[in-house]
Parts: C-alpha cells; sequence; structure tokens
C-alpha cells in the first residue's frame, strides 16, 4: 500500500535520512523503531509532505505523491497522528474532530460514528476546550480527529509517549481492532518495545538515519535490540 524508495532527507547541512526504504503492506500493521534522534518522526513527516525530499519515490495505494502537497496526501486517505498529538487546545473536541473533515477527500460533513464507537468519552466531551483534556484523552482526541476522515492508511508517531498505563493498553487494544477487525493498514513509530511486539506484524529499524534492520516482529531477535534499541 505504502511503498519509499532512496528517500534522503537534509536539514540545512545536515543530512539526516539515508537512502531509507520502507514497504507497508495492505492490511498490516509496521513498527517504525530506533532510539531517539535517528530520524523516525522526520521520516514520517518527508512521507506525510511535511518536510521536503532532496530524493525519494513516494508511492501509496498505485498513486505517486512524491511531489503532492500534504493536504492532497491526506485527501487519498491517509490519516496521520503527530507526535505530541498537536490538537487545538482553545477549540472545542467537536471543532478539533471537524478539522479532521476538512482534510479528507470523501465529502464527509458529519464526524464518523466509527469516532464515537472507539472513544465514547470524546461524545460526552463534545464541548469541552481540547487544552482541558488530560494527556490520555487529547491523544484520543488526536487518533479521533485522524479517523474523522475515514483513512485507509493510519500513521501514528508515538502514540503512548507521555500516557497513563491503562490508555496506553487501551490504545493497543484500538490499533489492533482498526487493523485485524476492520483491515485498516497502520504505520507506527514506537519506543516501548512490548506495545510494539503486541501490535505489530512488521518492523524497520532506523540508526542514524539508515535503515539497519526489518523483519517479521516475532523475527526481532535479542542481539538486534541490543545493538539498536536499548539505551
Amino acid at each position: 500500500m505504502l511503498n519509499v524508495e532512496k528517500l534522503n532527507q537534509f536539514y540545512g547541512e545536515s543530512h539526516t535520512l539515508w537512502d531509507v526504504d520502507l514497504n507497508v503492506l495492505a492490511g498490516s500493521c509496521t513498527c517504525l523503531m530506533g532510539r531517539n534522534g535517528v530520524g523516525k518522526t522526520t521520516l514520517l513527516k518527508s512521507i506525510m509532505g511535511l518536510l521536503p525530499t532532496s530524493s525519494a519515490t513516494i508511492t501509496y495505494d498505485g498513486n505517486d505523491l512524491t511531489d503532492q502537497p500534504c493536504e492532497l496526501r491526506a485527501c487519498q486517505g491517509i490519516g496521520y497522528v503527530p507526535q505530541g498529538r498537536e490538537i487545538f487546545t482553545q477549540l472545542s473536541v467537536e471543532e478539533n474532530l471537524r478539522v479532521g473533515l476538512l482534510s479528507g477527500g470523501d465529502g464527509l460533513r458529519e464526524i464518523p460514528e466509527l469516532v464515537f464507537e472507539i472513544f465514547p468519552i470524546l461524545k460526552q466531551m463534545l464541548h469541552r476546550r481540547g487544552g482541558d483534556l488530560s494527556g490520555g484523552q487529547q491523544q484520543q482526541l488526536a487518533i479521533g480527529r485522524a479517523l474523522s476522515l475515514n483513512p485507509k492508511l493510519l500513521i501514528l508517531d508515538e502514540p503512548t509517549e507521555g500516557i497513563q498505563p491503562n490508555i496506553v493498553h487501551e490504545i493497543g487494544d484500538i490499533i489492533i481492532h482498526l487493523n485485524k477487525e476492520r483491515g485498516m493498514t497502520i504505520l507506527l513509530v514506537e519506543q516501548k518495545l512490548p506495545f510494539a511486539r503486541r501490535v505489530a506484524q512488521q518492523f524497520y529499524i532506523l540508526d542514524k538515519g539508515r535503515n539497519v534492520a526489518t523483519d517479521k516482529m516475532e523475527n526481532l531477535e535479542e542481539e538486534v535490540i541490543d545493538q539498536y534499541l536499548k539505551v
């Protein structure tokens, strides 16, 4: 479904991503892993068109996204939940969710019922400001906003960061439900290894901006963990 080939990215004079390849199969859950600062978020932003690339081929669902602006990528059915959530703190929960509707290309005017099926707490808090929610509730809102555009591919950047353990487990349940029961393709960045093992079937590991390992999650070996993931 999503294929990235030979992606190179620079911050000024600094070469941050080096010939990175990534292949996310339709219906799969793929986890992008690596220590802090190795380029995971940069890769996701490059895929979404939020950062320029010096060279790359990015295809999604048979369409070439390489030179498309970020808003057109969302219109093609890619939901993106950035690191840190980036909700609109002064807007209500409902207004935040309606921002997601504006990003979609299917003409939806109402928030999909799926959002409230998965996050019933959001329906109870429709008129509350986003900034008044707890961290876990804000993360649910950020995911709900991405789901508002009915994505075929959902990209999540560290969805468990700064979240209390019970909500972490709930988010894991939701990812598994979306992937296995609703057939949604998912790409996520995650540092918590037990969480990644629970939700994902495939992994890619970055180190110093380069691909260093990829395989089925069940084949992730301790030697690779020690070399590239342990702090």
